[in-house]
């Protein structure tokens, strides 16, 4: 009688090769750690001053790191309740918004044309928006000052909107054209044979399609408007116009010796654009890894 050969059990290497590489995935105690400590660093700062306005300035004197005790809210009740805050707050409202508004439909009109339009030049245009991600504002800031004050928008919302679009639109185009290059072709094609317009195949078509690059752009101009210092206090010199970042610096001037409640008037300043920009960080990481992958 022939034996009968029974084949080898599977081998279960794969399996567990398969383990130790998605354990190996999750990393290890060190880079937990390294983790922890950097977010530590980086929310520190924040922490200390949002808790700092919880306090007293003996308690802050006697000792720096404490934390509140008793917990005080008349800093922040003061803060709230100044007609100056709140006017600086519109302030730097309207500023990002006019900002962001501008810094959208100026960069998807132009990041449309260098994407779907051949023309000659189109390589050296882009190149020259690019080429303005390596000129900061702080560069230009004396020949940018001459600017306004000689078109008249010194002391004005609009001497600082203006500017802050300029130098947001090499960023926002550098993100952009790659969305809408990657839209094909052949869909342009049929709504061209739809008998949709260059201009409505742009508003039904092109703009849906990129909204994450749009969210991204946008969401990156609002803070950076929010947070702007050094173009407002060139700009503006009156104190019912200044923004918040001027703000904190006036009003930690004339409160110098009140530590506390310039504590509480900067964590005001600053929690408006912590909150937008934790609420939209996902389509923030979407919209440039898009770009990326475009």
């Amino acid at each position: 009688m022939a034996a009968i050969s029974t084949a080898p059990p599977p081998t279960t290497a794969p399996v567990a090769r398969r383990r130790r590489s998605s354990a190996s995935g999750r990393g290890g105690p060190l880079t937990y750690f390294v983790a922890v400590l950097l977010v530590s660093v980086c929310l520190g700062p924040v922490v200390y001053i949002i808790l700092g306005g919880f306090r007293t300035n003996s308690q802050i004197t006697l000792d720096p790191a404490g934390f509140p005790s008793p917990w005080e809210f008349g800093n922040y009740a003061d803060v709230l309740a100044s007609d100056v805050f709140w006017r600086q707050v519109l302030n730097s409202t309207i500023s990002s918004l006019a900002t962001t508004v501008g810094v959208v439909a100026l960069g998807l009109m132009a990041s449309f044309v260098l994407a779907r339009y051949r023309f000659a030049g189109r390589g050296a245009l882009y190149a020259l928006f690019a080429a303005g991600l390596m000129f900061p504002m702080t560069v230009a800031i004396t020949p940018l000052y001459i600017l306004i004050r000689d078109l008249g928008l010194m002391n004005s919302l609009a001497g600082i909107v203006l500017p802050q679009i300029a130098f947001a639109l090499p960023v926002t185009i550098i993100i952009l054209v790659p969305f809408l290059k990657a839209i094909p072709d052949e869909l342009e094609e049929a709504a061209a044979i739809d008998g949709a317009s260059r201009l409505g195949f742009f508003f039904r078509m092109v703009l849906p399609l990129s909204i994450p690059g749009v969210v991204t752009t946008g969401i990156l101009a609002f803070v950076n408007s929010w947070n702007s210092y050094m173009l407002p206090l060139f700009i503006l010199n009156d104190a019912a116009s200044f923004t918040l970042p001027l703000g904190v610096q006036a009003f930690a001037s004339q409160y110098s010796v009140d530590t506390a409640r310039v504590l509480a008037f900067t964590s005001l300043s600053m929690i408006p654009a912590l909150v937008f920009f934790s609420l939209f960080e996902r389509r923030i990481v979407g919209g440039l890894t898009g770009a990326v992958k475009g």
